[in-house]
């Protein structure tokens, strides 16, 4: 069995898949009379020419490394955005397009304070929080077109915290 170990999340690392969604940096510019920091458009929402843009709540059940990693999915009409609705880390798991099939999945585990947005048609793993509550707002789209398509990998991948 393979094994793949996470790492830390950060912008450059996760940019062929989507999005980090963070205060990283400076403010783009300062609102409510200067008390609030504005870090503006930092995903690119993708909904397709026959979708719109929802908002749903999801609630998730932990899980632990090392996790078994047997199927991972993706979505050709529209992004995805995972926003914690907490400050726990959770883990996600991404894979490369290799003409139509996902390739070797990578794993990344957040700080705690970041989200995530997938790009349209990325291959990735289900909604997987380390710690309880598991609850995150998503932004993804809604529309009358099937959305997703499942991989379950032949030999599945064992996520641990150590080669």
């Amino acid at each position: 069995m393979a094994v793949i170990v996470p790492s830390p999340l950060t912008a450059a690392a996760f940019a062929p898949f989507g999005d980090v969604l963070d205060v990283a940096g400076t403010p783009d510019k300062l609102i409510n009379q200067g008390l609030c920091g504005r870090f503006h458009d930092r995903a690119a929402l993708d909904f397709g020419p026959d979708g719109r843009a929802g908002i749903s709540l999801f609630d998730a059940q932990p899980r632990a490394l090392p996790y078994m990693l047997e199927m991972v999915e993706r979505h050709s009409d529209g992004s995805q955005a995972f926003i914690p609705m907490h400050e726990h880390p959770f883990l996600v798991i991404v894979a490369p397009d290799m003409d139509g099939m996902p390739g070797t999945p990578r794993a990344f585990v957040t700080n705690g304070a970041q989200g995530i947005n997938f790009h349209r048609n990325i291959w990735h793993g289900v909604l997987t929080p380390l710690a309880s509550p598991g609850r995150f707002a998503v932004i993804d789209r809604i529309g009358e077109t099937p959305n997703l398509q499942e991989y379950w990998f032949t030999s599945p991948y064992e996520v641990r915290s150590t080669p």
